[in-house]
């Protein structure tokens, strides 16, 4: 094996070492339940309904098909396996470790210098967050597929080098000897348009993985001034820069599509904050600050966070410092540019990657984010690496000190991230953490709440709501949240208070009147729940949770038939939702009153529910197994019912306990009754509607 590949695979190897530890870690409460843990049609795995919606949904505000599908990969592998998704991310970052370092040796030739940068984009701790968290996937996948993009593109640029250096030297007035054998040139020639069909086939993929790449077509010019040197480094040949832009018009429009579409899903999910939510002063504020703030954290890497909170003060002089510390080292590259290209380089790369997420179109409620720095942290490990290198050079420093300062600051790296890897081991740490080394983080005091909320401390999370209320009085989300906790905990007046408070705040959105209304339910006050799910249904009219929420309260009534029917319509809506069609075949199958049973058609919704979860929910297997009761097939009742009871438990899931007693009543070859009048288990199966 060549020391380049022996490099790139130790790197990798001692990558996955160290991020070894993750393969012990758990899902999320923060976004993991969006993308994975409660998202059904990611949880089935690799179906064509499924494939077909990652590539048509806007969910999660991004549309990111390759993501979603990476997901169901490891979901279609690996089941509820926190572990291995975990353990695939890690491998994404190892992979993404080996191409960096093999995209720097053969864009320079640098061995040792390529592998420092590899080796700190590797092990630095402010890249835990990409590689922790499964739901930021995106960022090692859409890094992996712009490391690719980067090396069929040199390929291409080398090539087209190659090209124009011949025909320059036939230009001239002796011609240069050609040694080559026989037709090489028309080889290099056509494998340069491959190369360049395969860049624009990695940036198509690396945008279906995350749209944050939309500035890498800017990178590839920079790597066309530096180290590719297509354009020249005394003088800029204005003509020959706009050659090289022109030459890169489907990258340009790919990213361009890229936007609209990213902006167009954003807007639809409300994720982008308005100029009245947060002006355009306070955004440039912030961007500046952020900039500055990624640069100290990347050069002492702690108190690092999962979440920091949002100022809505203008903090004139961290502002003012912020400007002038940007400006200082811009200055400074300028001036050092002819010396060393690799700075502007770097930093340019630095800056312009960021632009997507630095705040200036704010989505969401955070000031920055330490995943943001994935790839363009790398243009400052270039720009300062390559500088030291040059100056060593120039000053002939002894080689062995140098190589002692890098093993020194891969250390502290190492031992850093192997102290930040503790944080994220589970969601109480990491955001108990959050809230010790920020201020005022209301999105860490609300993760906070639903962590403690899965172990039941509910005392303890309502301490953690009024936190967050009071930081953020007019959050609609918060109220919602909040009711929802109280009514688990019987405070029904509270709770009503919460959602009434959320409905004032926001009165257009569909779920709180459906929380509203459930909660009315359980009261009894079924009239009040009645007309606020109908205002619900007209708020969002192909939505089927209103439906099925009246389902539940005329169930609750004993009006079963009319309950039916609007089950009915809910599945008209959504036919493929597999909570809707489980709980429909469970009301058909088990329902006391024989003139609303209906085995067959239970059958059926069950059989699809289960098709559609791929036989993973043990809610579609429980419903089978009720179906198969009611039609006397009781041996196969008892196989599905076991299964469920087994995924249940696997997934530690609460509140299964009915799935024992079904089991016995189908040992003794008799089938589950349930009057739902009297009880109503759809009440613990199905949780408020909306977010947290």
């Amino acid at each position: 094996m060549s020391r380049p590949r022996l490099i790139a695979l130790l790197l990798a190897l001692v990558t996955l070492l160290v991020y070894l530890p993750v393969a012990h870690d758990g899902f999320l409460v923060y976004d993991d339940g969006e993308y994975i843990t409660e998202n059904p049609a990611v949880q089935n795995g690799l179906t064509w309904t499924a494939i077909l919606w990652a590539f048509t949904t806007q969910h999660s505000s991004y549309w990111h098909p390759l993501t979603w599908l990476s997901h169901m990969m490891d979901c279609e592998l690996f089941g509820p396996n926190a572990g291995a998704h975990h353990v695939v991310n890690a491998l994404f970052h190892a992979m993404n470790t080996a191409l960096l370092f093999g995209l720097l040796f053969r864009l320079t030739g640098a061995l040792w210098t390529g592998a420092f940068v590899a080796a700190l984009f590797a092990w630095h701790p402010l890249h835990v967050e990409s590689v922790a968290w499964i739901s930021e996937r995106k960022d090692v996948l859409s890094t992996f597929f712009a490391l690719l993009t980067l090396l069929a593109y040199t390929r291409y640029a080398q090539k087209q080098s190659r090209i124009e250096g011949r025909e320059s030297m036939a230009k001239s007035s002796v011609p240069a000897l050609d040694t080559r054998p026989l037709g090489a040139a028309k080889r290099s020639e056509d494998g340069s348009t491959f190369d360049y069909a395969l860049a624009l086939f990695f940036f198509a993929l690396g945008l279906m993985s995350k749209p944050m790449l939309v500035t890498l077509p800017f990178v590839m010019l920079l790597l066309d001034y530096w180290p590719l040197q297509r354009v020249s480094s005394d003088q800029w040949q204005v003509s020959k820069v706009l050659r090289l832009t022109l030459e890169k018009w489907p990258f340009f429009l790919l990213a361009a599509a890229s936007c609209v579409v990213t902006f167009i899903a954003q807007r639809k999910n409300e994720a982008v904050l308005t100029l009245q939510q947060y002006p355009l002063n306070l955004r440039i504020a912030n961007a500046l600050f952020s900039y500055e703030q990624y640069l100290a954290k990347m050069i002492w890497p702690v108190n690092l966070a999962v979440t920091y909170p949002l100022s809505l003060e203008l903090r004139r002089f961290a502002t003012i410092t912020a400007a002038a510390v940007l400006i200082f080292i811009s200055i400074t590259v300028w001036l050092a540019r002819k010396r060393s290209p690799c700075l502007p380089v770097g930093w340019l790369w630095f800056l312009g990657t960021l632009v997507p997420v630095i705040g200036l179109v704010q989505v969401g409620g955070v000031a920055m984010a330490d995943r943001f720095t994935y790839f363009p942290l790398v243009g400052i490990f270039i720009a300062v690496a390559f500088a030291v290198r040059d100056l060593a050079g120039r000053f002939r420093w002894p080689k062995m000190a140098i190589a002692g300062a890098a093993i020194l600051i891969l250390a502290a790296c190492l031992l850093l991230t192997e102290n930040q890897l503790r944080y994220w081991r589970n969601n109480e740490s990491l955001f108990r953490h959050a809230l010790a080394v920020t201020q005022d983080n209301d999105i860490a005091h609300i993760n906070l709440v639903f962590a403690l909320e899965l172990q039941g401390r509910f005392d303890e999370a309502l301490v953690e709501y009024r936190e967050a209320l009071r930081l953020q009085p007019r959050t609609y989300q918060i109220h919602n949240s909040y009711g929802n906790l109280l009514g688990k905990m019987g405070r029904t007046d509270e709770a009503l208070a919460e959602y009434r408070e959320a409905i004032r705040l926001n009165p257009k959105i569909p779920f709180l009147h459906n929380n509203l209304g459930a909660e009315l339910a359980k009261l009894g006050r079924f009239d009040e729940a009645m007309n606020t799910f109908t205002n619900a249904a007209q708020l969002d009219p192909v939505s089927p949770w209103p439906h099925f929420q009246m389902a539940r309260a005329l169930l609750q009534q004993g009006r079963d038939a009319e309950a039916i029917a609007k089950l009915h319509e809910a599945l008209r809506l959504d036919p493929d939702n597999i909570s809707i069609l489980a709980y429909t075949a469970h009301v058909l199958a088990a329902n006391e009153n024989p003139e609303i049973r209906d085995g067959k058609t239970a059958y059926a919704l069950a059989t699809r529910a289960n098709a559609l979860s791929g036989g993973t929910q043990p809610q579609a297997l429980d419903a089978l197994g009720m179906a198969n009761a009611e039609l006397g097939r009781f041996d196969e009742a008892q196989a599905v019912t076991q299964k469920a009871f087994d995924l249940a438990t696997l997934a530690k899931m609460k509140n299964f306990e009915q799935l024992q007693q079904r089991l016995q009543l189908y040992q003794n070859r008799r089938p589950w009754r349930e009057s739902f009048r009297a009880t109503n288990p759809a009440q613990e199966t199905f949780p408020k509607i909306g977010p947290r």
